[in-house]
């Protein structure tokens, strides 16, 4: 990419290098903000092969298959590599056409991809026969010596996911859940989500054990504490609530033994009883 950039400006080669940079970098976690970066370098640099491609795989991701495989088929015209073709025929399959996505997967460019180019193309291929129906098809399709082999490669763990899947769709659960466990040995970066599949099978479910306080009523609680407090309170007799509140004064002020005690004062009702009894 840098020697096609060469060949611009070299403030230009800078700025279209800038947004090159940014769609690598949000295409994943944000793809759309990648995709408009991309159609920023296409403005400025339309004719570099590295370009079109960045667009394509930006338009890619975010489901326009039309306008990526347009891009796709200019930077192979530039380059005359064939190393986009599976993605190419991915796209046909985006566009409804698993037909045409085979047809590409027979053609010679395919014998000339290297290894995990031709790993790709076979995932595409088994995809467009399940997109047709053709479940067992789609397993045959993915029967490969790199299947087999015990070597673990980049393409491995997708490799033995798919076919796990294939299996899985075509109700053949035992041998599903054997590659399931095959792909997690395999899948050392967490690419897939094996694991959960596998748990599914076995009939495990995975409970989150925090409580989001955002769905627990509060108010109704405090509400409901309240209400059972008044109906305590309407059940009780006034005068054994002011006995035992005068009981509670005594408990907690009158403490004989306490050198600093001092009698509580005497309230007004109070007073005029202890007059009255000395009267009389």
């Amino acid at each position: 990419m840098r020697q096609e950039l060469l060949s611009l400006p070299k403030g230009l080669a800078e700025e279209v290098s800038k947004n090159l940079v940014m769609v690598a970098r949000l295409i994943d976690e944000d793809p759309e903000q990648a995709y408009a970066y991309s159609r920023i370098a296409l403005r400025l640099a339309s004719r570099v092969a590295a370009v079109r491609e960045a667009a394509g795989f930006a338009a890619y991701a975010t489901q326009k298959y039309s306008e990526a495989l347009a891009e796709f088929r200019a930077a192979k015209r530039m380059t005359g590599s064939v190393e986009l073709w599976p993605v190419m025929a991915d796209c046909e399959r985006g566009l409804g056409r698993p037909e045409r996505a085979l047809a590409m997967a027979g053609e010679p460019e395919v014998q000339k991809l290297d290894k995990a180019g031709q790993v790709e193309m076979r995932l595409v291929a088994a995809g467009a026969r399940r997109d047709q129906g053709q479940l067992e098809a789609a397993i045959v399709t993915l029967q490969s010596p790199e299947l087999a082999s015990s070597s673990v490669q980049p393409w491995t763990a997708r490799l033995r996911y798919a076919y796990a899947d294939a299996l899985l769709a075509a109700g053949r659960e035992d041998e599903a859940r054997e590659w399931f466990g095959k792909t997690l040995e395999a899948d050392k970066d967490g690419a897939t989500d094996a694991s959960d599949r596998l748990a599914e099978l076995d009939g495990v479910e995975f409970v989150d054990a925090s409580v989001d306080l955002a769905d627990v009523d509060v108010d109704a609680d405090i509400d409901a504490d309240i209400d059972e407090d008044e109906d305590d309170e309407e059940g009780d007799d006034p005068a054994e609530i002011a006995a035992a509140e005068r009981a509670s004064d005594v408990a907690e002020y009158y403490d004989e033994d306490d050198e600093e005690y001092e009698p509580l004062e005497q309230s007004e009702a109070d007073s005029d009883a202890d007059a009255e009894d000395d009267r009389a």
